[in-house]
């Protein structure tokens, strides 16, 4: 079983940056797909990226391609998500999640996610 922590979180402007880190442990964190996901209050748990066992895969939701960087290493056991170009509405808790998977497969649905952090808090000022 694999436990992940999150941390990083915190107050930005909008237009800032922020980076945020979960750190994994357990038994072959390696073998596992790793993602982030969020949730604003009142809303559903969305999705925004996602790396695979290796890191040569990634994924990003829509609303976060091209400002948001998710990194693994897999040495640390740890996965970034480096956070550029911040809005207002990326104001939500972040969660980190794991799946055990095969080969290169990175699920990017919120049902395929078994391990879940305890989420950080982004919050992003007008």
């Amino acid at each position: 079983q694999v436990q992940l922590v999150e941390s990083g979180g915190g107050l930005v402007q909008a237009g800032g940056s922020l980076r945020l880190s979960c750190a994994a442990s357990g038994r072959l964190v390696s073998r596992h797909s790793l993602g982030w996901f969020r949730q604003a209050p009142g809303q559903e748990r969305e999705f925004v990226a996602a790396v695979s066992r290796g890191g040569g895969t990634t994924y990003y939701g829509d609303s976060v391609k091209g400002r948001f960087t998710i990194a693994r290493d897999n040495a640390k056991n740890t996965v970034s998500l480096q956070m550029n170009s911040l809005r207002p509405e990326d104001t939500a808790a972040y969660y980190c999640a794991a799946k055990s998977t095969i080969s290169s497969y990175t699920p990017t649905q919120l049902h395929e996610y078994d391990t879940w952090g305890q989420g950080t808090q982004v919050t992003v000022s007008s």
